[in-house]
């Protein structure tokens, strides 16, 4: 749908809610003016809010994606996430030989 016909649409609609919302909460026709007028103003800003966000959405996803340096910061990120890994599993092998080792001195202490 164009954002011209969404406009239109949704002014409508808010010209039909705010005759329906005049007629059950006004007693006299300057009421029913009143809520007319404010509820289809307020539609028919809200619906170029909406369509300017729409478009403005799809511009910004028109630009290239520079998928050649996303690639490269993702292997050196995973790079560095094997370092930190290795380091990872270098630090439990000693608490573990340290675990180790105390449980022993534990058992040679208690005998």
């Amino acid at each position: 749908m164009l954002g011209e016909n969404f406009v239109y649409f949704f002014t409508v609609q808010g010209f039909f809610v705010g005759i329906v919302f005049g007629i059950l909460k006004s007693f006299d026709a300057v009421g029913l003016f009143t809520y007319t007028f404010l509820i289809t103003a307020f539609f028919y800003l809200f619906s170029h809010i909406v369509v300017a966000l729409y478009y403005q959405t799809i511009s910004v996803r028109a630009y290239r994606f520079p998928k050649d340096n996303h690639e490269r910061e993702l292997d050196r990120f995973v790079g560095e996430i094997n370092k930190r890994e290795k380091v990872i599993d270098s630090a439990c092998k000693l608490t573990d030989m340290a675990i180790k080792m105390n449980a022993e001195d534990l058992k040679a202490s208690d005998a």
